[in-house]
């Protein structure tokens, strides 16, 4: 590729050319659709800005250059989710180009992409959603043999419980979120003890300096994991609600062995080992009824260790579990495999390689055979719903609380961005600053309507 200095628009010096394996495309760098990571910080590839990428049905060019934004070759521009601003997307989008959308982080990133304005902007999605175009459901899922692991035998917990720690852990330092978990945890404390290590309802001291420093946490340290899979029960809730959206609060304590008392997903149990592996919050009527039945569990060791014969030899019994595990192409901590990053952009490449190649049957045939038909992302590749409160409902939320201000207001307020940008879109807007002007409007209709 040409330098900077190169002005936009100037022919650009290809990459030398290579021919990988996998596929069969013998066409020259200059001849590549090209595929735009907007976001480029999450280009996957290094050290340079560009890369030849050969898939299983043709080949591409990868850039991270915006340069290229306009040219006819750029055939896809791809969005990470997060840094998605619906104030700052390329105008005028081109008919030529299809947008794609990465999101792998939780729904409360964007809340944009919850609402059908936002999400149809995009052709093609990768989001933890099962029904989107190219699922990262079970992305913090490294395989079976991760759920397997040994728990830590039941009298070792009980002896910690004697030494006078809870049955029930609590660490996040990520406090006011869209689920409102703390509000929740607040309440279940009243009746059952809480160990909460982190920032959010702290109640008690991790043991060394070392345990609490927080990059210990998030890196899976052995002395770290230890220590906290001597707990019977880990209350493990998501930072918001949406189907699919399972994290590590999920799956790192069913690789240890404590049990999840889990609010997330509703569609959780679906991806569940068998039919008891974990505690749903959502099946008590109160956090009062759901630390009865932890206390009941906490003294029948029996009852406690049936939700761990997920465990034992055959104890996987969910075959949708093994069947999604088995036919994901992309690997987690699996140098055999390549990542969902890359996989994403090879399913783009081989769709836009499809769509040239339909383009050019339609021109040929002069009409005869039909233009490929844009392929538009729907509702329920991320579809969140709004949030709501961790405890209570809305109405019971005192005037000033901080979480209804913030993460209601946000959820309603996204849906205006996605109706402000697709209007700007329709409309062949190419100024982006006129963006401020839409919403007003939009907003205008809104009370007019009330």
């Amino acid at each position: 590729w040409a330098q900077d200095a190169v002005p936009p628009g100037a022919a650009f010096v290809a990459a030398a050319s290579y021919r990988g394996p996998g596929n069969n495309d013998t066409r020259s760098n200059k001849a590549l659709p090209i595929l735009l990571w907007w976001s480029g910080s999450l280009f996957p590839h290094f050290p340079g800005d560009t890369e030849r990428i050969d898939c299983p049905r043709g080949s591409c060019l990868v850039t991270r250059s915006r340069r290229v934004a306009r040219h006819r070759r750029t055939k896809a521009l791809i969005f990470y989710g997060t840094d998605f601003r619906a104030y700052e997307a390329p105008l005028p989008r081109l008919p030529h180009q299809t947008w794609a959308l990465f999101h792998e982080e939780s729904p409360m990133n964007n809340y944009v992409l919850s609402h059908s304005p936002g999400i149809r902007l995009f052709n093609y999605t990768a989001t933890f959603r099962r029904e989107s175009d190219y699922p990262l459901t079970l992305q913090w899922l490294p395989g079976t043999a991760y759920l397997r692991a040994p728990a830590v035998p039941l009298a070792e917990k009980d002896a910690w419980r004697r030494k006078g720690y809870g049955p029930v852990l609590y660490m996040q330092s990520h406090c006011d979120v869209p689920s409102d978990r703390d509000r929740y945890v607040r309440e279940l404390m009243k009746y059952i003890q809480v160990d909460s290590y982190g920032k959010c309802l702290h109640n008690r001291e991790l043991p060394s300096e070392r345990l609490r420093d927080t990059s210990t946490a998030t890196t899976e340290d052995s002395e770290f994991m230890t220590f906290i899979a001597r707990y019977k029960f880990h209350l493990a809730l998501e930072n918001a609600i949406c189907d699919d959206y399972m994290t590590e609060k999920l799956w790192r304590p069913m690789h240890l062995g404590a049990v999840p008392v889990y609010r997330g997903s509703p569609a959780v149990r679906d991806w569940m080992p068998n039919n008891l592996s974990i505690i749903l919050i959502d099946d008590f009527d109160s956090p009062r009824e759901l630390a009865k039945y932890l206390d009941f569990l906490d003294r029948n060791g029996e009852e406690y260790l049936k939700y761990l014969e997920y465990k034992n030899a055959g104890g996987i019994k969910n075959q949708f579990l093994l069947e999604s595990l088995e036919k994901r192409e992309w690997g987690v901590n699996d140098m055999t495999l390549p990542n969902y990053l890359n996989g994403f952009e090879c399913f783009i490449c081989d769709k836009e390689n499809t769509r040239v190649k339909e383009e050019q049957e339609h021109k040929k045939s002069h009409g005869k055979i039909p233009a490929p038909r844009p392929h538009i992302a729907q509702f329920k590749h991320m579809g969140c719903p709004m949030p709501t409160p961790g405890f209570g409902s809305v109405e019971d939320l005192a005037g000033g609380d901080s979480w209804k201000e913030m993460w209601l207001q946000d959820y309603w307020q996204s849906l205006d961005q996605g109706e402000a940008l697709t209007a700007m879109i329709h409309r062949n807007e190419s100024h982006q600053g006129r963006f401020w002007d839409y919403m007003h409007e939009i907003f205008l209709k809104r009370t007019r309507q009330h």
